[in-house]
């Protein structure tokens, strides 16, 4: 939480465009990661690897286990956030120059190793851009949601740019991709100065374990929070995984522009963030976003017949609620309780709870569940089994939350 001495000292440096500067990094940077991975799938199917889709998808669940706490810790210490930043994107646009290449000579191993160390640049930057987000911004409940929408619209942006253009299904999402994350690192050379809080302290063995963002799973509600961020993404590995094969299975056309009608939700249901959080608090709008994953898998499981294809536009209108009320809101509880010398440790750590272990097992169970269900017998009958699956799940994590959960705002 930014003391209200801090606020002063950083509202009279504020830069007066520093709102507009922080939603154009949102939107660079969930462009990039919207242009390749919402139809990763179907690119994966027109190249005869549809077997390896959950493996694929498990590269950046990796990936948020193993770098996000270096980086958190590099940011905490050593380095300005803003210059990490653009050094993981350049890196990443490098290697995802080579991944259509793999695409085209069909080989799975290569394909996957390639995402991994892509997903192995990027996904700490989920963290980075928080850190600076939150660092620059005075009132981070009022201001954070409005420059996290852009992200949304970034999200959208290249749903439809690949829905226009007619590659959703081609090795060519990636060669944008990789155009976006060179822009994105230069850009970020000239984001407001993000110093490492911890510089200068002397380094101990702990500082490389992160014990102390581990030191804040003592406090009970934020293990809660912290456990059930995990679970929850469970589910949410399985909706990034299979929903744009579902999708085409069940009679959809631009399985890409579709979808992003789950991101134009976000963008109402992130600006009604901060009307909400006084009324409703911390406790009962994480509730809500974990009740709207049960409701959107139910619409799913539901929804693959032509009489009920509303209950398909439904869930994924859905995404808003599930999204932000969930993940954008969970941030800003974790700015709050991790303290201003531990930030970038302890969004690292939400990144590999969510983004890492939770999506991990997502993608490897959805995958086996997909493998065993609906492949080489795609009806609607096993796509409703399969969905009916993570229903049930996010029903029991979002109990579990109701009765355990105890934080006063």
């Amino acid at each position: 939480m930014v003391s209200p001495t801090q606020g002063s000292a950083q509202l009279a440096v504020q830069p007066r465009l520093l709102v507009p500067r922080l939603a154009l990094m949102m939107f660079v940077q969930f462009f990039i990661w919207g242009s390749w991975s919402v139809t990763l799938g179907l690119v994966m199917t027109q190249h005869n690897m549809s077997l390896l889709i959950g493996d694929a998808f498990s590269a950046g669940p990796v990936a948020s286990i193993l770098s996000p706490f270096v980086l958190g810790m590099l940011v905490d210490r050593f380095f300005p956030s803003q210059k990490v930043m653009a050094v993981m994107n350049l890196a990443g646009a490098v290697i995802l120059w080579f991944v259509p290449q793999a695409l085209a000579s069909e080989n799975g191993a290569l394909l996957i190793a390639l995402l991994f160390g892509y997903t192995l640049c990027f996904m700490p930057t989920l963290a980075l851009s928080n850190n600076i987000a939150f660092h620059s911004l005075v009132s981070s409940d009022k201001s954070f949601p409005v420059v996290r929408v852009f992200g949304t619209i970034g999200w959208i942006a290249a749903g439809i740019f690949i829905g226009v253009t007619g590659i959703s299904a081609s090795a060519s999402v990636f060669m944008v991709a990789a155009a976006c994350s060179v822009l994105l690192a230069l850009y970020s050379l000239t984001l407001p100065h993000t110093p490492a809080p911890a510089k200068g302290m002397p380094f101990r063995p702990r500082d490389l374990f992160c014990a102390d963002a581990f030191a804040l799973l003592k406090i009970r509600h934020f293990f809660i929070f912290s456990l059930c961020a995990m679970l929850i993404s469970i589910p949410l590995g399985t909706y990034y995984a299979y929903t744009a094969s579902w999708l085409a299975d069940a009679g959809v056309e631009n399985v890409s522009t579709v979808m992003s009608f789950g991101q134009m939700s976000e963008i109402f249901f992130m600006l009604v963030i901060p009307l909400l959080f006084r009324r409703l608090g911390v406790k009962y709008m994480l509730l809500a976003g974990m009740c709207a994953w049960f409701l959107r898998y139910v619409f799913f499981a539901l929804g693959m017949g032509d009489e009920s294809r509303t209950l398909i536009y439904m869930g994924i209108l859905l995404h808003g609620i599930c999204y932000d009320f969930f993940f954008v809101v969970g941030f800003i509880y974790t700015d709050r309780i991790a303290g201003e010398k531990v930030k970038g440790q302890a969004q690292s750590m939400i990144v590999m709870f969510t983004y890492g272990i939770g999506m991990l097992l997502g993608s490897q169970i959805s995958g086996a569940l997909y493998n065993l269900l609906v492949a080489g017998q795609a009806t609607a009958q096993n796509w409703a089994i399969f969905w009916w699956i993570p229903a049930v799940a996010a029903a029991a994590i979002a109990i579990l939350f109701l009765f355990s959960f105890r934080y006063r705002d």
